[in-house]
């Protein structure tokens, strides 16, 4: 090696290495921010997604239409007599082939149903499929088996145009199963108003209005 050209190549190698540990800092540095800002973003979500900002509760009155439709166990019954049996109603649309927003509103009809206890057979949970041209009742009763159905939770069927008729009735068609929204349906005795939910009602949600129909009957009959 040449006289001097010793030097250089040191100096070189310094200068290399000094480059080489600042960029691992920099690197090492801009991972822990961005797991920071990673988990203070989780943070704040969290929070954000407990509040079900999504959910709106209203009020409304609709006209059942008095269509027959198919129970899981295979009986042919009258849907405005089937609502009307004197039980609080809770009910939603379905179809057992649905992978998203069904199995989500099923499972809080489940949670719902075993919260209830004792009071079970005071509330019926009334699910009808929107796909009734595949859902038979043997595909309902496999369906319901899925999540637990227990007496007073029943699944219906029919014929496409009394599914149809329910669902613009209850202003909850929109226009193919696909493209249907989370909608859950309550009502505390036949003639009162419905108490509707569109958006995923949770099963302790559901369980407040419940109770909130309980005080009102409580306080009715202490007059």
């Amino acid at each position: 090696m040449k006289p001097g050209t010793e030097a250089i190549f040191l100096l070189s190698a310094g200068l290399i290495g000094a480059w080489m540990v600042s960029v691992a800092v920099a690197t090492n540095a801009h991972a822990q921010s961005t797991a920071g800002v990673s988990h203070a973003q989780k943070m704040h979500a969290e929070p954000v997604a407990e509040r079900d900002a999504d959910l709106r509760r209203s009020e409304a009155r609709y006209v059942i239409p008095s269509v027959t439709l198919v129970r899981q166990d295979g009986k042919s019954v009258n849907l405005p007599a089937e609502l009307d049996d004197g039980r609080a109603v809770v009910l939603n649309f379905i179809y057992t082939s649905c992978t998203t927003i069904c199995p989500m509103s099923s499972q809080s009809f489940e949670q719902f149903q075993e919260q209830l206890g004792a009071a079970r057979d005071s509330v019926h949970l009334v699910s009808i499929s929107i796909d009734p041209e595949q859902d038979t009742p043997a595909r309902l009763r496999d369906y319901a088996a899925q999540f637990h159905a227990q007496r007073g939770w029943d699944h219906y069927s029919g014929s496409l145009s009394a599914v149809l008729s329910v669902e613009r009735a209850m202003n909850a068609y929109r226009g193919a199963k696909m493209t249907h929204t989370p909608l859950t349906l309550m009502r505390a005795a036949p003639g009162k108003e419905w108490i509707r939910f569109d958006g995923f009602a949770r099963a302790d949600e559901l369980m407040v209005e419940r109770r909130a129909w309980e005080s009102t009957r409580a306080a009715l009959v202490a007059r």
